[in-house]
């Protein structure tokens, strides 16, 4: 018999998976978002079912790219609007559908769950992340578990900073995809241009950016360097023409005083970016109207 699927369900009325022929499944629930997020943070789950009347919600709930990473997260809500549903798939969701089709639910999550399990193998196979050259999750969580070993024999602290951006969305919606992938390549070489070159810049995902720092000398200089990174893309980017502003949240996790290996290091990380409020503000403008002072290219 094979494991049981872990399902995290965030809904007023659970529904009941007991029995159901794609299972086995065992069911944990959550009041709210807030709530599972720190689940998530804390047991790992096969997939993440959320009922809400307000899909719109979900866009700006800062934990979604976490979610995304590891469970596959199915969204019931009335009515979906195809636009919305098309932009939560684009961020990581595996499927959005009314409760009406409740009934299927246990097929709905078994098949979202296979679809992550071989996303993540693929994710495993190509260890860069395209659209901006950078390693991605899977590479970064090897090379840190790599330095973990060889931190057994020679201690010595490291630090990893999680970059959450906010405005990418804003920028598809006017300017188009194509667009959001020039800003996430110039945010990843503004961030690799202000650090040093024995440091790791990887993309964990759409609108998450995560940095090691393979040696510090204190804690402190994790949190300084994580000031100074998000102060930096808080600064306008040019994008075919316009000007771009984000927001910035910034996670930071230490080894070995906050945890103690790879994957306790991003989930400590990544969690405190989702938790915390993102700083700067979103906005567009053309170049032109800001004068002299326009933004730099990034190139």
């Amino acid at each position: 018999m094979s494991e049981p699927f872990q399902i995290l369900c965030v809904s007023p009325s659970p529904p009941d998976l007991w029995g159901s022929a794609y299972g086995p499944f065992v069911q944990h629930h959550s009041r709210t978002l807030a709530e599972a997020a720190e689940q998530l943070r804390s047991h790992g789950q096969d997939a993440l079912l959320i009922e809400t009347p307000d899909p719109a919600s979900l866009l700006a709930w800062p934990a979604l790219s976490h979610a995304v990473l590891d469970a596959a997260v199915v969204v019931l809500t009335p009515e979906p609007d195809v636009q919305l549903a098309t932009r939560l798939l684009q961020m990581g969701v595996q499927d959005v559908l009314p409760p009406t089709d409740a009934g299927n639910l246990g097929r709905v999550l078994r098949l979202a769950i296979e679809r992550k399990q071989l996303e993540q193998a693929a994710r495993k196979a190509y260890a860069t992340d395209l659209s901006t050259g950078l390693p991605n999750h899977a590479q970064l969580l090897e090379h840190m578990t790599h330095l973990v070993a060889l931190r057994a024999r020679e201690p010595a602290p490291m630090a990893l900073i999680v970059l959450r951006i906010e405005g990418l969305a804003a920028t598809s919606a006017l300017l188009g995809a194509e667009a959001t992938n020039v800003l996430r390549r110039k945010v990843a070489v503004r961030l690799r241009s202000a650090l040093r070159a024995s440091d790791v810049v990887a993309s964990l995902g759409a609108d998450t950016f995560a940095v090691l720092l393979a040696w510090i000398d204190s804690p402190t200089d994790g949190e300084r360097v994580a000031s100074k990174l998000a102060q930096s893309l808080m600064q306008p980017f040019s994008v075919t023409g316009r000007e771009c502003s984000v927001k910035v949240a910034a996670g930071l996790a230490l080894f070995p005083g906050q945890a103690a290996d790879a994957e306790s290091l991003l989930r400590r990380a990544l969690g405190q970016a989702s938790s915390i409020a993102p700083m700067g503000r979103i906005g567009m403008a053309h170049a032109a109207d800001r004068g002299p002072s326009a933004a730099a290219n990034d190139e």
